[in-house]
């Protein structure tokens, strides 16, 4: 940016947060099951009691299996439970932390629980459990990592700057020297989300009944689950920038990977209305019409290319986001623009 001001317009579809909310409560359930079968599903394999603590790499503390189970998952819910009321009552400010604080502590306990199973696995006393080593320092690093992605993934945005002055009324296209126009658009679709957090999970159960011992390595049941929830998740929202630079739009909760077109790039904008039907379903979608980003039926931004090709992308306040960037083309074909 300049040092001049900034005239921005930020605008995020109306429930686009309901996705997040329904990915944690799909996460929150899955890790209490999760905690819960995962000794129930080999207890017919465990020592009961079986160990629980280990000093150094040697076991030296146990609990029954009904505590092994049932003690992960109540520290589980007091801090699913305590995550809510952060939600309810700072809303605006909790957001990306109680994210990350679920996440990492959700990894943290499956991941110990997987351990504990898969040291006790057919072991017919506790004390003789398999030592803990290296796998400690990959589950605290994997829970870690679960945590900053989760917290740069659903992280409280910083709106306009305290310079900038809302457009009101019909969007002011002709900026003042010094000054910079900027459109910005999020929007999210909750059943992709919540669709791509069951497909994940489905493939943490996978991955950690390998882990236990409890199934032998089975590729074809965990790489369809996986990749098919880090597709859904990357077609499931978008957010949508227009700068004197040009359109972009990023997939996903990293809003990456991106697609980029500059105002040169460009033939035309407008909003136009489609329907899923139309587009040929939910998220990325290619056919006759072009390609469209599909998340909702409605208003979507389309652009055409200089190539003859077009681009929709279903956001609110489209036609603000088409009348910039046609302003933005007209400034680039102009011979001083």
């Amino acid at each position: 940016m300049t040092d001049g001001k900034l005239i921005a317009k930020e605008r995020r579809e109306p429930g686009a947060g309901h996705g997040a909310l329904w990915g944690a409560v799909a996460w929150s359930a899955g890790v209490l099951a999760l905690l819960i079968a995962l000794p129930w599903a080999a207890r017919h394999r465990l020592p009961d009691p079986l160990a629980t603590h280990w000093s150094g790499r040697d076991p030296d503390g146990s609990m029954s299996l009904t505590a092994a189970a049932l003690f992960p998952a109540g520290v589980w819910l007091v801090l699913v439970l305590a995550a809510a009321a952060a939600r309810r009552f700072r809303a605006g400010t909790a957001g990306g932390a109680t994210g990350a604080a679920l996440a990492s502590v959700g990894v943290l306990l499956t991941g110990a629980q997987t351990s504990i199973v898969h040291a006790n696995l057919d072991r017919a006393r506790w004390q003789e459990a398999a030592p803990m080593g290296f796998e400690v320092v990959v589950l605290v690093v994997a829970a870690g990592l679960a945590g900053v992605l989760t917290w740069l993934a659903v992280r409280p945005r910083v709106g306009a700057p305290t310079g900038a002055r809302p457009t009101a009324g019909a969007p002011t296209l002709t900026a003042a020297p010094g000054e910079q126009l900027v459109w910005l658009s999020r929007a999210a679709n909750p059943w992709l989300q919540l669709t791509s957090a069951v497909l994940a999970l489905g493939a943490l159960v996978a991955v950690l009944a390998l882990a236990s011992g409890l199934i032998a390595l089975n590729w074809s049941l965990i790489v369809p689950f996986a990749s098919t929830s880090v597709i859904t998740l990357g077609c499931s929202s978008v957010k949508t920038r227009v700068t004197t630079q040009g359109l972009s739009v990023g997939f996903g909760p990293f809003g990456w990977p991106s697609r980029n077109w500059s105002p040169a790039d460009l033939d035309s904008a407008r909003a136009e209305l489609r329907t899923p039907a139309q587009a040929g379903g939910w998220g990325y979608r290619v056919n006759g019409l072009g390609t469209t980003v599909m998340l909702r039926g409605g208003v979507c931004l389309v652009v055409r290319t200089r190539r003859g090709r077009e681009f929709a992308v279903s956001v609110d306040d489209a036609e603000r986001g088409a009348a910039l960037l046609n302003s933005l083309i007209a400034r680039s074909a102009s011979p001083t623009g």
